[in-house]
């Protein structure tokens, strides 16, 4: 699609993903998007399924993707172990056995399949009779199959080897196959082991010496390798089945356990848990669909933001054909799309079949970390907070803070009172002074930068504490310090202290969250005594349920930190070990307070009306707005109120010669605010272009646009499409528009905007109609006339 832009040939600023077309004249440029065969997003397809005379229904097999293939590899049907190889073409959606030479791996399931190359690489399993229960056993082989020539070989390995194993992980990175965890048919491993696939004759097998918080021994789990970490998700452990997501560094060689402190109650928490799931990678999210959770079967397709490090459920669209739950059933990602196969459903039936998702992808939000940075460099800061009794400084804006605590709005509105009686005196004893004295400049015609900033006096905070309630007002998220340290967990108490006293029920949420999790047997009594002396009764508790756990009291008695406890505290302990008061369960909802997108969204809907301090013109029409916002969000806002910010405070609105419709504005006002991408399709036309005149941090708003141009023209808006089609130049939309209307011309005909067209428009649209009208059809209407 090619769109007309409107910024000078001398632009070099351009939108990632986008093309220029030089062949025009040099008094333009267009934009050319690559349009194609479009897949409505997160759709589950239901494709062909595999006939039995290809092969039989299974699970507990793998599916690799190579090109545009998905192939598919052993498991069992539910009486034999099985060893064919089967082929899945996604283009042509058709089923084959693929074409095999040589000798091929033993009949097997809960193997491992991985592609390097232009070849598949099959390791271990389950192997022999399971119809006649026997030769039973784990395989710690290794073969090849190379998809050119259809060679089954085995590779024939000196040294050490991994114990054999079933139901283990595998993945490839840095040209090595890595094998993780699985079942050597007595125990669960945890071990980690692996081999060079590009020398075939020097190739040996290592075992990998692992740091850090390994995950317990395990199987039938899935890994996943994104941002070059591998991620290990739940499964079969040896004490339990767990939900944790851990993540392994290949350069150090270190695993980390994700945690979930970060997370409010209230939001999506992580997938139960489970085995015999899939997981896969797509850009920056991990997706996990399947498997036995607590003896059920969940078909929700779950994702995690590796940048966020949050869950959510995928919501599929309405025109899905969801695939029912099921486990031990394998998943491969082919460019933007997941494909799933086979699996165990209900009553142990097996699948043979293929369901395709289309996923999304678009650039991640950047709301949260643009605020950040404008906490960060404090610039246009135009409020300062004097803290405590040593009358600390802290510098903020005033358009953030009032959109996310009202406590500290109306401390604000106070200040800014006092700041204008003081004014209205001094104006008063200026005028009564000589005439042609010196007066104070309006506040509105000084220069940039030079306006004094709003003294705030809080004296029931510290500076500390303080700075981290503020980074949270900024990007809905507080810095968590190091896990279980005393010191750190004591400044959190002091956050959690002001939290409660501003009435941030959000903020409250997250440090209850972060010091429970944080507790532990070196710092509950430092917690506790603190959480008594703030009177932070929650915290108290939580302290002394945790001294007196039978696991605990011994040790945290015989600790010298409880030779120092106070009296009163010694005692509260003992009676609780003596008489636990009985357990309160409470049906009232956890308050989980306002996220930053819903302050946000209120403070540009009206509510941040009277902190306005800029008037943005939309066609000679004012629009109030706020500069720190907008400086935020947009780089072109930002240089403008840093170096030539207009005296009257009013700015032209453009998207580089365009004016935008005003609903179009809003649109761009809604996204710069809090993020929304949510528009009608002939907004998207307008919008096009913003993400690189204002300089915003990526081109996400221009992914959206082109995802609802190409999805959403239809009958029912394609006139209105048609209008910012010819107002924007964008000629490709226009030509699209035109062929809609010429295919669909009865229905079209019959809709009121038709009659409210420019005469121009109607023309253009009656000469589409005369070339596509055939000269048969020409001589049809002639005859009937």
């Amino acid at each position: 699609m090619a769109l007309l832009a409107t910024m000078s040939c001398k632009s070099t600023k351009v939108a990632p993903s986008v093309d220029f077309d030089h062949s025009c004249s040099d008094s333009v440029e267009y934009l050319t998007l690559n349009f194609g065969p479009f897949e409505t997003v997160h759709r589950w397809r239901r494709l062909p399924p595999c006939d039995e005379f290809v092969g039989a229904r299974r699970s507990k097999h793998t599916v690799v993707a190579y090109r545009d293939a998905i192939y598919v590899f052993g498991g069992d049907n539910g009486k034999n172990m099985l060893n064919d190889l089967l082929r899945f073409d996604v283009k042509d959606c058709s089923w084959c056995r693929a074409f095999t030479t040589g000798t091929p791996p033993a009949p097997r399931y809960h193997h491992s399949a991985v592609v390097y190359g232009s070849s598949m690489f099959v390791f271990g399993g389950y192997t022999g009779d399971i119809y006649s229960n026997s030769n039973l056993k784990n395989k710690n082989d290794l073969f090849e199959y190379k998809f050119a020539t259809g060679q089954w070989t085995e590779w024939k390995v000196e040294g050490s080897l991994p114990v054999a194993r079933s139901a283990h992980g595998a993945t490839v990175y840095s040209d090595k196959l890595w094998i993780f965890a699985g079942y050597d048919g007595n125990a669960r491993l945890n071990d980690m082991w692996t081999i060079s696939l590009q020398d075939r004759e020097h190739a040996c097998w290592e075992e990998i010496d692992q740091s850090g918080e390994i995950p317990p021994s395990c199987c039938n789990f899935p890994v996943a390798v994104c941002r070059d970490k591998m991620f290990v998700f739940s499964g079969q452990s040896g004490a339990k089945i767990t939900n944790n997501l851990f993540q392994f560094e290949f350069k150090g060689h270190m695993w980390t356990r994700i945690p979930t402190e970060h997370l409010l109650r209230g939001s999506p928490p992580p997938p139960q848990r489970r085995y015999g799931h899939t997981m896969v990678a797509f850009d920056r999210h991990l997706y996990v669909f399947g498997g036995a959770a607590d003896n059920t079967l969940p078909n929700e397709l779950h994702c995690y933001d590796v940048d966020s490090q949050t869950w959510e459920v995928i919501q599929p669209s309405l025109d899905s054909e969801m695939p029912s739950g099921r486990l031990f059933h394998a998943a491969a990602v082919i460019q933007d799309a997941m494909y799933i196969f086979g699996g165990t459903v209900d009553n142990n039936v097996r699948s043979g079949e293929m369901y395709r998702f289309q996923f999304s992808c678009y650039p991640k939000c950047t709301l949260h970390e643009d605020y950040g940075k404008l906490w960060e460099n404090r610039q246009f800061c135009d409020v300062e907070f004097i803290l405590g009794e040593r009358e600390e400084r802290v510098l903020g804006h005033i358009a953030i803070v009032t959109a996310r605590c009202q406590w500290l709005r109306k401390k604000i509105l106070q200040a800014r009172d006092r700041q204008r009686q003081t004014k209205q005196e001094s104006n008063e004893e200026n005028d009564e002074g000589a005439a042609g004295g010196p007066r104070d400049i309006p506040a509105g015609n000084r220069p940039s930068g030079t306006q004094p900033l709003l003294e705030v006096s809080i004296r029931e905070a510290e500076a500390q504490p303080f700075e981290v309630l503020m980074q949270f007002l900024y990007t809905d998220k507080i810095q968590y310090p190091r896990r279980g340290h005393v010191q750190d967990v004591l400044l959190i108490m002091d956050v959690y202290k002001l939290a409660l006293s501003f009435k941030l029920s959000r903020l409250e949420q997250l440090c209850v969250q972060y010091i429970e999790a944080s507790v532990d047997l070196q710092n509950v009594l430092s917690v506790c005594e603190n959480a008594n002396k703030l009177q932070l009764d929650q915290l108290k508790e939580h302290c002394l349920n945790f001294v007196v756990k039978e696991t605990h009291f011994n040790q945290v008695i015989m600790t010298k930190e409880f030779e120092h406890l106070s009296t009163p505290l010694i005692v509260e302990i003992v009676r609780r070990k003596q008489q636990p008061p009985p357990r309160l369960y409470s049906d009232q909802p956890v308050d989980i307070g306002t996220s930053l997108v819903q302050d946000m969204k209120a403070y540009l809907e009206g509510g941040g009306l009277e902190f306005c301090d800029i008037i943005l013109l939309l066609d000679g029409h004012p629009r109030p707005a706020h500069k720190a916002i907008l400086a935020a969000r947009s780089s072109y806002f930002e240089a403008m109120f840093r170096s030539f910010m207009p005296e009257d405070g009013q700015v032209n609105i453009s998207i580089g010669e365009m004016v935008p419709s005003k609903q179009a504005f809003e649109s761009m006002l809604r996204y710069i605010y809090y993020g929304d991408v949510n528009m009608p399709p002939e907004d998207s036309l307008y919008l096009f272009a913003a993400p690189y005149y204002y300089g915003f941090s990526n081109n996400r708003l221009q992914a959206y646009c082109k995802q609802n141009l190409e999805m959403n023209v239809t009958v029912e808006n394609v006139l209105q499409i048609l209008e910012a089609a010819d107002k924007t130049q964008a000629l490709d939309m226009k030509k699209h528009c035109l062929h809609i209307i010429v295919h669909q011309f009865i229905k079209v005909s019959k809709l009121p905007n038709l009659r409210s067209l420019s005469q121009l428009l109607l023309l253009d649209i009656i000469e589409s109609l005369a070339t596509h009208i055939s000269d048969k059809q020409c001589a049809e209407m002639g005859s009937d006339i």
